[in-house]
């Protein structure tokens, strides 16, 4: 029986725990505080990250960066001396990110000597997590390489991400507001939805005060049906728990439904802040 590695990276906000249950490989980006430069989840953990940015002057807030082609080399070798005939590798998407790009350099580095299929997820975070995920359960009960592609094209076509941001300095900083706008924003206590579209996270909708926006994306997650596998994001949110709690109370998920409780780390974080929370989900073929 052949057997599929499934490789991803940092991105993808996996609990490290749910990556070693799972055996998924992860290719770290890294993140830069003005001079200091880090590597996102070797030697900089979410809750390191949040407690940094609390520490760091807004002028040298972080910057993130693709792994590079020979980091994905060296995970495709590793891969190939454990035994594997074949690897998946699911990236952030290609729309956001260079890391896709990075991979398939790496790809062609490797050559004939293993055979890697690089995947654009076309999502971000546990989105991008989740689609890893299932096709790492796939290759763990034994299933071909092909089923395990065909899975991961649905998967990616189908995946469901949504969140709302508490505070406008991060979307200000990293250009996705004017600086008028989230001054205007900051006074009304604007809090944007965002969610995942086309390989982005685009806005959705604006709502007054935290509370609306919760109740509207706890809203949005109970209209889904037929999930398959589901998460709840957290950006060190000091409401998680109330909005944890409330989120499983309305959706009512079937016991079959495996939760993944993730944080959002340096890579994401990085774009929408602290107090950022929210949902990601799969869903079964109709």
């Amino acid at each position: 029986m052949s057997k599929t590695k499934i490789i991803t990276d940092s991105g993808c906000d996996i609990p490290l725990d749910i990556a070693k249950k799972y055996s998924i490989d992860i290719v770290s980006l890294t993140v830069r505080f003005g001079k200091e430069e880090v590597v996102d989840t070797i030697s900089l953990s979410a809750d390191e990250f949040w407690k940094k940015c609390a520490e760091t002057a807004a002028v040298s807030m972080p910057e993130t960066a693709a792994p590079s082609p020979g980091n994905f080399v060296n995970a495709f070798e590793k891969a190939k001396a454990d035994g594997f005939d074949s690897v998946v590798c699911i990236t952030l998407s290609s729309k956001v990110s260079s890391t896709y790009e990075s991979a398939l350099n790496a790809l062609e580095v490797v050559g004939d000597s293993i055979n890697v299929t690089v995947v654009d997820s076309l999502s971000v975070s546990i989105g991008e997590g989740l689609i890893a995920i299932d096709a790492a359960k796939a290759a763990q009960n034994g299933e071909p390489l092909e089923k395990i592609l065909e899975l991961t094209e649905f998967n990616v076509k189908n995946t469901i991400l949504m969140g709302t941001i508490d505070s406008l300095d991060s979307l200000k900083r990293t250009g996705r507001i004017s600086a008028s706008e989230a001054l205007v924003g900051s006074l009304l206590s604007i809090k944007p939805i965002v969610e995942l579209r086309d390989g982005k996270v685009e806005p959705e909708s604006r709502h007054r005060t935290r509370s609306k926006s919760l109740d509207y994306v706890i809203e949005k997650a109970t209209n889904i049906n037929n999930i398959k596998l589901f998460s709840i994001l957290n950006g060190a949110a000091k409401d998680f728990d109330t909005y944890k709690t409330k989120l499983l109370e309305k959706v009512n998920l079937p016991e079959s439904v495996e939760i993944i409780y993730a944080d959002i780390g340096p890579i994401i974080g990085t774009h929408v802040g602290r107090g950022a929370v929210g949902f990601a989900c799969l869903k079964n073929p109709d």
